[in-house]
């Protein structure tokens, strides 16, 4: 799945440039970055069909993106009138962008996430990065202790547990302070620190749905 997006002068309707990207978080913000290189204000108009457009839209309004909803309606006759050239997503694009126009950005429904809901967002995404960089570092560790001691069994996702943690804390802290066991020292310093804080998120966050969804 992707998405075309086609940048519309809000004065003259001309089409400036277009993209299109897969439909996830990375080509997101690849997307993102190209729209803010365009330079000067913003409006993104995305067709009201949430089920399709929905994380894209999500995705932007968590990043202070000022997102207005058009009705399908409203796309009918410009999709039956179109004699444009180009591929009919980067047509349909441009449609939507010049219904938007033709309506009025301010007459349209601003999409909105905020309140709770963009709590949740964001302590979600936040969450979330916590817990790559978290997997990132327990995976150079693994690494460095299978250097250290290649007898050592470590059962998958037990360093994200208390109990291991601590137990290789107590035998890095009694091994030769060399490079590699420093570095490890520092690693799982690292990791149990990433663990406090996803673990605070994860209390953060039942609290929040709870109120939301009880």
């Amino acid at each position: 799945m992707s998405h075309t997006v086609g940048a519309v002068d809000a004065a003259t309707g001309r089409v400036t440039a277009d993209q299109t990207v897969r439909a996830n978080r990375r080509a997101f913000d690849d997307l993102l970055v190209w729209a803010r290189g365009l330079g000067g204000e913003r409006v993104w108009a995305i067709e009201d069909c949430r089920h399709v457009s929905g994380a894209l839209e999500r995705f932007l309004l968590a990043r202070g993106e000022r997102v207005v909803r058009v009705p399908p309606k409203l796309m009918a006759g410009a999709r039956r009138s179109s004699r444009e050239r180009g591929t009919s997503d980067l047509i349909d694009a441009v449609q939507v962008a010049r219904a938007a126009l033709g309506e009025g950005l301010d007459t349209l429904p601003v999409a909105q996430l905020e309140g709770p809901e963009l709590d949740v967002r964001l302590l979600v995404e936040h969450r979330e990065r916590l817990v790559g960089q978290r997997t990132a570092l327990i995976n150079d560790l693994r690494w460095g202790l299978h250097d250290l001691w290649p007898e050592l069994q470590i059962p998958a996702r037990a360093l994200i547990g208390a109990g291991w943690q601590e137990r290789l804390a107590r035998r890095l802290s009694r091994a030769e302070q060399n490079t590699r066991v420093r570095i490890a020292r520092d690693e799982l310093r690292r990791i149990r620190e990433l663990t406090r804080s996803i673990d605070e998120l994860e209390c953060e966050l039942g609290a929040v749905v709870a109120e939301l969804a009880p």
